[in-house]
């Protein structure tokens, strides 16, 4: 029996304003950075890429990019090389000490970001390392931890322990099989966790401000700073080339993995 028309219209409205709500303001930014106004107007009045040039020829930005950079990928890193082991272990076995420790690494997700940043600055403060690379790097190891140990923990539901105990009946030694059979099976998982420590990192602002100097200002940071005392088309320029690399690395995720395979797997 066919499904009723009308729903699926109307489902498809509902899907399409969601889709419109979420991309109108990113629409609004990349249009506004070429406006050839010196005030952010939307539509653009006029084309131009003088704000790019200005953003790409101000050092400061740059060296904000390289290390947002620096910090996404060295805190996803670290957040996959201990999220993932965290995860198998509260998927295997249910008990009072699997549940504290689920809620040890799943705390931050429940915790105000600037409370996390007040914390770790008095942390860093009393051990000497306050306002540095590392102390920017430990508090976004912090908040991207959950969301791989969230996303592995779910990609493990339902998951059975016989597969495992058949590749090894079968001679793979126990590295061999987390590599060709876990690994795989927790793979929509692990690129979800990923993106969402990526992002997570790329655009704090909270904890970041407690550890950030005039030589150490990760971009959104920079960004926030900036809008305080300007507002010009520059920022949108900036906001749009953001907008560009998530594209990009979506894109590039996409072509090596497969998105439809990634679901489906």
């Amino acid at each position: 029996m066919n499904a009723n028309p009308l729903g699926r219209w109307l489902l498809g409205g509902a899907a399409a304003l969601g889709v419109i709500f979420l991309a109108l303001p990113l629409v609004v930014i990349v249009s506004a950075s070429f406006t050839a106004t010196e005030y952010l107007a939307f539509p653009p009045r006029g084309l131009t890429l003088r704000w790019y040039a200005q953003f790409l020829q101000d050092s400061s930005y740059l060296q904000s990019i390289g290390l947002s950079a620096q910090l996404a990928v060295a805190a996803t890193a670290t957040a996959l090389v201990l999220g993932i082991p965290v995860a198998l272990v509260l998927a295997r076995s249910k008990n009072r000490v699997n549940t504290a420790i689920a809620a040890l690494f799943l705390s931050p997700l429940a915790l105000p970001t600037i409370v996390i940043g007040a914390a770790l600055l008095q942390f860093a403060t009393k051990f000497g390392f306050a306002r540095t690379w590392f102390a920017l790097y430990v508090g976004h190891c912090v908040l991207v931890i959950p969301y791989v140990v969230r996303t592995g923990l779910a990609s493990l539901a339902g998951f059975q322990l016989s597969l495992e105990e058949a590749a090894q009946d079968l001679g793979a030694a126990r590295v061999q099989t987390f590599f060709l059979v876990t690994l795989p099976i927790m793979k929509p998982g692990v690129i979800a966790g990923a993106l969402f420590g990526l992002i997570i990192s790329w655009v704090n602002v909270e904890l970041s401000i407690f550890h950030s100097t005039a030589a150490l200002m990760p971009l959104p940071v920079k960004l926030f700073n900036y809008v305080q005392y300007s507002i010009d088309p520059m920022i949108a320029a900036v906001s749009a080339g953001t907008i560009y690399v998530a594209v990009a690395v979506v894109l590039v995720i996409d072509w090596v993995f497969g998105i439809d395979r990634i679901n489906a797997g």
